[in-house]
Protein backbone atom coordinates (compact mmCIF):
# COMPACT_ATOMS: atom_id res chain seq x y z
CA UNK A 1 0.00 0.00 0.00
CA UNK A 2 1.29 3.23 -0.98
CA UNK A 3 2.35 5.65 1.96
CA UNK A 4 0.27 8.56 0.63
CA UNK A 5 2.01 10.97 3.34
CA UNK A 6 5.26 10.56 1.59
CA UNK A 7 3.77 11.39 -1.85
CA UNK A 8 3.40 7.50 -2.96
CA UNK A 9 1.16 6.01 -5.21
CA UNK A 10 0.99 2.80 -7.11
CA UNK A 11 -0.04 0.95 -9.86
CA UNK A 12 -1.24 -2.77 -9.70
CA UNK A 13 0.00 -4.82 -13.14
CA UNK A 14 -0.11 -8.94 -13.07
CA UNK A 15 -0.34 -9.17 -9.82
CA UNK A 16 2.45 -7.28 -8.60
CA UNK A 17 2.38 -4.03 -6.79
CA UNK A 18 4.76 -1.05 -7.69
CA UNK A 19 5.33 1.80 -5.45
CA UNK A 20 5.54 5.31 -7.96
CA UNK A 21 7.08 8.49 -6.39
CA UNK A 22 7.49 11.93 -7.99
CA UNK A 23 11.35 12.46 -6.81
CA UNK A 24 13.32 15.20 -7.82
CA UNK A 25 15.47 12.99 -10.22
CA UNK A 26 12.16 11.42 -11.77
CA UNK A 27 11.35 15.44 -12.33
CA UNK A 28 14.78 15.89 -13.75
CA UNK A 29 14.19 12.88 -15.82
CA UNK A 30 10.87 13.62 -17.08
CA UNK A 31 12.18 16.59 -18.37
CA UNK A 32 15.14 15.59 -19.97
CA UNK A 33 13.57 11.98 -21.65
CA UNK A 34 10.58 14.46 -23.20
CA UNK A 35 13.05 16.87 -24.43
CA UNK A 36 11.72 19.56 -22.16
CA UNK A 37 13.71 23.17 -21.40
CA UNK A 38 11.87 22.97 -18.77
CA UNK A 39 9.01 21.38 -16.43
CA UNK A 40 6.67 23.98 -17.54
CA UNK A 41 6.13 22.38 -20.68
CA UNK A 42 4.79 19.05 -19.38
CA UNK A 43 1.11 19.94 -19.19
CA UNK A 44 1.20 21.08 -22.73
CA UNK A 45 3.18 18.07 -24.09
CA UNK A 46 1.26 15.20 -21.97
CA UNK A 47 -2.14 17.02 -23.34
CA UNK A 48 -1.54 15.19 -26.77
CA UNK A 49 0.05 12.06 -24.80
CA UNK A 50 1.98 9.24 -26.85
CA UNK A 51 2.50 5.80 -25.00
CA UNK A 52 6.55 6.65 -25.34
CA UNK A 53 5.52 9.93 -23.44
CA UNK A 54 3.65 7.98 -20.65
CA UNK A 55 6.61 5.10 -20.93
CA UNK A 56 9.15 7.62 -19.83
CA UNK A 57 7.22 9.30 -16.99
CA UNK A 58 5.92 6.26 -15.55
CA UNK A 59 9.75 4.67 -15.40
CA UNK A 60 11.09 7.51 -14.05
CA UNK A 61 8.13 7.61 -11.07
CA UNK A 62 8.96 3.72 -11.15
CA UNK A 63 12.33 4.54 -10.60
CA UNK A 64 11.46 6.97 -7.77
CA UNK A 65 9.31 4.24 -6.12
CA UNK A 66 12.64 2.30 -5.77
CA UNK A 67 12.01 -0.32 -8.73
CA UNK A 68 14.99 -0.42 -11.70
CA UNK A 69 12.44 0.53 -14.75
CA UNK A 70 13.22 1.12 -17.95
CA UNK A 71 10.29 3.24 -20.55
CA UNK A 72 10.91 -0.46 -22.66
CA UNK A 73 10.20 -2.02 -18.92
CA UNK A 74 7.02 0.05 -18.77
CA UNK A 75 5.63 -1.21 -22.46
CA UNK A 76 6.24 -4.41 -21.17
CA UNK A 77 3.95 -4.32 -17.96
CA UNK A 78 0.57 -6.47 -17.81
CA UNK A 79 -1.78 -3.20 -17.15
CA UNK A 80 -4.42 -1.54 -19.34
CA UNK A 81 -3.68 2.25 -20.56
CA UNK A 82 -6.43 3.51 -18.02
CA UNK A 83 -4.85 1.69 -15.02
CA UNK A 84 -1.30 3.68 -15.53
CA UNK A 85 -2.71 6.47 -16.83
CA UNK A 86 -4.44 6.64 -13.81
CA UNK A 87 -1.56 6.02 -11.36
CA UNK A 88 0.31 8.43 -13.07
CA UNK A 89 -1.66 11.26 -11.95
CA UNK A 90 -2.26 9.67 -8.65
CA UNK A 91 1.35 10.19 -7.90
CA UNK A 92 1.34 13.90 -9.73
CA UNK A 93 -1.72 14.29 -6.91
CA UNK A 94 0.45 12.53 -4.19
CA UNK A 95 2.71 15.32 -5.16
CA UNK A 96 0.51 18.29 -4.42
CA UNK A 97 1.24 18.83 -8.51
CA UNK A 98 -1.98 17.73 -9.92
CA UNK A 99 -3.33 21.04 -10.34
CA UNK A 100 -1.19 24.68 -10.06
CA UNK A 101 -2.27 26.65 -6.76
CA UNK A 102 -5.39 28.35 -8.18
CA UNK A 103 -6.95 25.14 -9.41
CA UNK A 104 -7.38 26.41 -12.77
CA UNK A 105 -4.01 25.46 -14.33
CA UNK A 106 -4.80 22.42 -16.27
CA UNK A 107 -3.11 18.62 -14.60
CA UNK A 108 -0.02 17.12 -15.87
CA UNK A 109 -2.17 14.24 -17.47
CA UNK A 110 -5.45 15.14 -19.55
CA UNK A 111 -8.52 13.93 -16.69
CA UNK A 112 -6.23 13.81 -13.60
CA UNK A 113 -7.91 16.75 -11.60
CA UNK A 114 -7.09 15.65 -8.20
CA UNK A 115 -9.47 13.91 -5.75
CA UNK A 116 -10.48 16.76 -3.63
CA UNK A 117 -10.48 19.58 -6.53
CA UNK A 118 -14.32 20.05 -8.18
Amino acid sequence: MPNRIRGEAGLTAGGRFYRMLLTLGALAEIEDGLGLNDLSGVAARLSQVRAADLAVVAAALLRGGGHEMTPADVLRLPCDLGALVAAIGETFDAAGLARGGGGEEPAPFPGCAGSNSG
